[in-house]
């Protein structure tokens, strides 16, 4: 029973929820892992499931990580801002990345690169890019954000349907609006670094932004494109989770951050990459903190539930 049990809260410690679960002497246990497992997996749309073995605070955590269903549904969670999400984003890479599980690993970065422009945009939105919210700016006079087949706008076809849909989705059911997140909500993510940082025939669609405020965001917004064309994030066309059969090494994903680094080291933004802050991928916090400017670091939630499994264990 005993060397059971040290077993047990071994793959606890390993974050093996997905096992554990499996394996786990009670509801409750199974519960605590479904949860992490959720976690673990950037499920993000059950993150604020009923999960009353959990601890309050876990769970609160993880419901600021959550994505709204509903346009209505309250509280917003990731739509309010995407610090919290960034964080537990850097905590699962670290856990893959110690895991080996370097497919999974590079999914969590790709979602990260998907979403970095609207880290960056934070601060001036007041939310991170909730269609409910989107400042009235975005359609004034002379705007082509959200204009389809305007020819003198810089985004692609499927951008301008994302952006059209963006500023009407807070009205469709919630079925539209849960559809709208799945396929669309990126691409208005990257549409907004490019209005900013990256349009060769720019509109009045960013004057709600000051001149000032608006050139530190340009800078931090290129760099968030950036990130997204570095080879790091390339690798995930050679994974199973993109498009080939190849799962990079260690030494190729190491390589890969190298050279992403070195191409991002052009501006003060950029050069926030080199820094080594101790992270498997030394210097991405520091890289993703400089784009959202405010401190984003690893997130302690999965190691929570994990301690919480292994206090629970203990006691059998």
């Amino acid at each position: 029973m005993e060397s059971t049990r040290e077993l047990l809260i071994a793959l606890a410690r390993r974050y093996a929820f997905a096992d554990l679960g499996a394996l786990a002497p009670g509801e409750e246990i199974a519960d605590v892992c479904e949860f992490g497992h959720r976690l673990l997996a950037l499920d993000a749309e059950d993150f604020a499931a009923e999960a009353r073995s959990v601890p309050a605070d876990l769970r609160r955590r993880a419901r600021a990580c959550h994505m709204p269903q509903t346009p209505r549904e309250q509280p917003r969670g990731a739509l309010d801002s995407l610090r919290p999400a960034y964080g537990l984003l850097l905590e699962v890479i670290s856990v893959r990345w110690h895991r080996r599980e370097l497919s999974p690993m590079i999914a969590a970065v790709h979602i990260a690169s998907e979403y970095l422009p609207l880290l960056a945009f934070e601060p001036h939105l007041g939310h991170a890019g909730d269609p409910a919210r989107w400042p009235a700016g975005l359609s004034a006079p002379g705007s082509r954000f959200g204009v389809i087949g305007d020819r003198e706008c810089d985004h692609t076809k499927s951008e301008q349907s994302a952006t059209n849909r963006t500023l009407r989705v807070a009205a469709e059911p919630p079925e539209g609006w849960r559809a709208y997140f799945d396929r669309q909500h990126s691409q208005v993510a990257g549409a907004l670094a490019t209005c900013v940082a990256g349009c060769r025939n720019p509109c009045t669609a960013m004057d709600w932004i000051e001149p000032e405020p608006r050139a530190d965001l340009q800078v931090r917004a290129r760099t968030a494109l950036a990130f997204a064309e570095t080879p790091l994030v390339r690798l995930r066309h050679a994974a199973p989770v993109g498009h080939g059969f190849g799962v990079p090494s260690p030494e190729e994903v190491l390589d890969a951050w190298e050279r992403s680094r070195a191409a991002l080291d052009k501006n003060p933004v950029g050069a926030a990459a080199t820094s080594d802050d101790g992270f498997p991928l030394p210097g991405l916090p520091s890289l993703f903190s400089a784009v959202a400017a405010a401190p984003i670091a690893p997130a302690t939630l999965l190691q929570g539930v994990s301690e919480h499994v292994a206090r629970l264990l203990a006691r059998l």
